[in-house]
Order: C-alpha cells, then structure tokens, then sequence
C-alpha cells in the first residue's frame, strides 16, 4: 500500500504559517532545493489542500518558461506539470483541471482508494488544514518535516485537535548550512 507522507516546513514551536498564512520565515536556498528535489522527482502523486493548491498552480505550470528561470524552477515546473494532483476541497470544481484529482467528499475511502493503487508515496505538500483533517482520520503515514531555525509565537499549527497518541519513528535527520534541520518519521502502526 502506498503511504501518505506529510511534508512541511515549520517553525521550532510548531507553526507551519503565521496567522494570515505567511511563510516568508521559511529559509530554503539551493542545498534544501537541490535536496527536496531528488526525493520528489521521485514522486508520481501530490496531494494539496485547495489553497496551497491554487497558490502552486497560478506559479508552476510556467515558472520554468521564464528568461529568469532558475534550475529549481525549470526541474520543479517540469515535475509538476506531469504528477498525477490530487486536491482536498469541497469549493473547488473538476472544470478540466490538467491531470488533476478534486476529492470533495468521503475523504476516508477516496484516500483509502489512491493508497491502494499502484505507484510510489503520495507526498501532501504543505496544505495545514487537509494535513489536520488526514491526521484526524489516521491517513498520513509519515512526517518529512523541515525544522526552520524561527520561533513564531503564534500562527498556524501542524497539529490540532489530535485525539490519540501517534507514535513515530525517526528514519533520519539532516543538517542544513542554512539552519533548517530536516526530520524524517513514520508512523508507527500497530
């Protein structure tokens, strides 16, 4: 079964944006482009909650057209525009989206159902309140969390309204030069 893995960028005192949805805090430079790359070209679904989805599409589908371009943007535009998307919303419309997926209902068995196809991790980038509600039902299998060096005081979560313990375990840690430290867990499972 393919495995939902949570990946998100965080503060120290576990915030993942500021109130109004700000992440100009995040620090990411060409190690952590170069890094997260190679792990997401992997990759054949994304998973996004519909406003970190709309906020990918209106920059994606051509940021690697641009005189400006720069590698990350020419790789990362290329990998997007063939991933199979799959978007959590209830407001947003299936109107010909390109190779893209609206689940707006039934969340539990629609998931249940990508997870037993055939292909690599579904990796859910970003999207705080689709991460909440995967977390509230059990779906999200691991945490690929990415420690930035920032205490934000307030701000929205990673974790909310979680009812049971969820026990992890650490694959691997990494440094970056820039003071982001990378955390890697799976869930463990009974």
């Amino acid at each position: 079964m393919r495995k939902i893995i949570s990946f998100m960028h965080m503060s120290l005192d576990g915030f993942v944006a500021g109130l109004n949805g700000e992440m100009n805090w995040i620090k990411v430079d060409e190690e952590i482009f170069d890094y997260v790359g190679k792990r997401i070209s992997e990759g054949d679904t994304a998973l996004y909650g519909r406003l970190t989805y709309q906020m990918m599409e209106n920059y994606w589908p051509t940021a690697g057209d641009k005189p400006e371009a720069s590698k990350h943007d020419i790789e990362h535009s290329k990998w997007y525009s063939k991933v199979h998307k799959v978007v959590l919303s209830k407001t947003l419309k299936d109107e010909s989206l390109a190779n893209t997926e609206i689940i707006s209902d039934n969340l539990f068995d629609k998931i249940n159902e990508i997870k037993q196809q055939a292909g690599n991790d579904i990796l859910l980038f970003g999207s705080p309140r689709a991460t909440h509600s995967l977390i509230q039902l059990n779906l999200i299998d691991g945490f690929w969390l990415f420690v930035n060096p920032i205490i934000l005081g307030s701000g929205i979560p990673l974790f909310v309204d979680v009812k049971d313990k969820i026990k992890l375990n650490l694959l691997n840690t990494r440094q970056f030069t820039s003071g982001v430290t990378e955390l890697n867990y799976t869930v463990e499972r009974q």
